[in-house]
């Protein structure tokens, strides 16, 4: 479909012979000789292209006419040379571009497409930011069961303040969408949302990356650069895995939460930041007070509105639910037929354990949509990565842990871990590598098991 483009010029010459060059461009044209004219044409245009001086109603007077009625519509300003600082004017208050008679056709044709390029690319991201913000929507988030709700009425309650949320769960139940949530539900919507994912940051690096750096702070700093506190000013920044701040930032993140400010690497000049703060956890922070790794004055700034989001294994009833909307998603993503998934199929997911939560099972549910070879998801597709079973007893010679038959999934988790801290003598670094999980991922089970372990082991 071609564009439409709204000509406005008293000079009927200039006017016909830009008529003529833009439809050689494949351009619909509509002329008008005033802008009193051109302001009922301009419901119909893609783009106006208007001269500055006209008689009657000004170009300028025109543009705040038409944005007062179309904001996004591009207007680009043909003026003559000595009325450049008049069509810079124009660009402050709005115009597109504009052009200095006398113009080449060739530049003309340039103006008029980058004019119409940039306003498809702000309605393009206008567009992908509203359906951001509609993925976010609580309604647009699975989650029928009584615990869900109960998050989705908390989200609802935090999200108009600023108070500092402290989301806890396991890895994988979805703590970044609730996060993102909590932001576009809140008055910051449009401002920046940032992320910072803790673990992902090496301790040496996390100041700069957090608050910034000046020029010369540290060798082969050659430019200031700012932190994502910075750049995420006016709007909300997660912090996901705050267990893992080490105790040195922690004192600073402390400072944001209490005085809104902060000072970048290298430099004495205090800022001043409006920050919204959530953050996140997957281990118990109570349990790292007590043992000294996490500041009890910064834990009591974050807990101000606690936020627990169930594991997927306490709120099985939306597995199937969960499960019929990564079909949707990932079947169009995939190119494939969204299949029917059957009971058995069904019931094989809700009987699993879900170790990886919701994550776990979109990946599950991607896996066998790729792997089906029927019309219909069958429980021989879903496949399931199974922890290995055994008719031996726990605690093999061989050094691997085993489950006999007939235990329960938490007795089967409890026994390993208890048997791993036995073999390690109570020492949770020893046994975390005997399990395989990292020694936060262990303290988090031990403190949900309630099971004593402080002592002179216990490192």
């Amino acid at each position: 479909m071609s564009r439409r483009i709204l000509v406005i010029e008293d000079e009927e010459k200039l006017r016909r012979v830009v008529q003529l060059q833009l439809q050689s461009s494949g351009y619909e044209v509509e002329q008008a000789a005033t802008a009193e004219e051109g302001l009922a044409a301009a419901e119909r245009a893609d783009l106006v292209l208007t001269d500055l001086r006209l008689p009657g109603m000004s170009g300028l007077d025109f543009l705040e006419k038409t944005h007062a009625a179309r904001p996004g519509l591009p207007v680009v300003m043909m003026t003559a040379f000595g009325s450049v600082e008049t069509a810079v004017e124009a660009m402050k208050k709005g115009a597109a571009d504009f052009l200095v008679k006398p113009f080449s056709l060739d530049h003309l044709t340039a103006v008029v497409a980058k004019a119409l390029e940039m306003q498809a690319l702000r309605e393009e991201n206008k567009r992908l930011k509203e359906e951001l913000g509609g993925r976010y929507q609580l309604d647009s988030i699975v989650g029928r069961s009584g615990p869900m709700q109960d998050v989705f009425a908390m989200v609802l309650r935090a999200a108009p303040t600023r108070a500092t949320v402290l989301l806890a769960g396991e890895s994988g139940v979805g703590k970044d969408m609730i996060a993102r949530a909590i932001h576009y539900h809140s008055p910051r919507k449009d401002k920046p949302f940032v992320k910072i994912n803790c673990t992902a940051i090496p301790e040496n690096l996390m100041e700069s990356e957090l608050f910034g750096y000046e020029k010369g702070a540290f060798t082969g700093a050659n430019m200031a650069k700012p932190g994502k506190f910075e750049l995420a000013d006016t709007g909300t920044v997660f912090l996901d895995e705050i267990g893992d701040v080490p105790l040195a930032i922690q004192v600073k993140l402390l400072r944001i939460l209490q005085e809104r400010e902060f000072e970048r690497l290298g430099s004495n000049k205090t800022r001043h930041i409006d920050v919204r703060v959530v953050a996140a956890t997957n281990v118990d922070l109570r349990r790292a007070l007590e043992e000294g790794t996490f500041r009890e004055d910064l834990y009591y700034r974050l807990n101000v509105l606690p936020i627990n989001i169930p594991a997927l294994r306490e709120r099985r009833e939306d597995i199937p639910y969960l499960a019929d909307h990564f079909i949707r998603k990932h079947a169009g993503e995939l190119g494939t037929a969204e299949l029917e998934m059957t009971q058995e199929a069904t019931e094989k997911l809700m009987a699993y354990h879900w170790p990886g939560n919701v994550r776990e099972l979109e990946n599950v549910v991607e896996r066998s949509l790729v792997l089906a070879t029927g019309g219909r998801l069958e429980a021989a597709d879903i496949r399931l990565d199974m922890a290995p079973r055994s008719r031996a007893a726990a605690g093999g010679g061989d050094g691997t842990l085993f489950l006999p038959d007939g235990m329960t999934l938490d007795q089967y988790e409890e026994t390993i871990i208890r048997e791993a801290m036995r073999r390690a003598q109570g020492n949770k670094s020893q046994a975390a590598r005997l399990l395989g999980l990292t020694r936060n991922a262990l303290r988090y089970r031990l403190g949900q098991m309630g099971m004593e372990t402080g002592g002179e082991n216990d490192t």
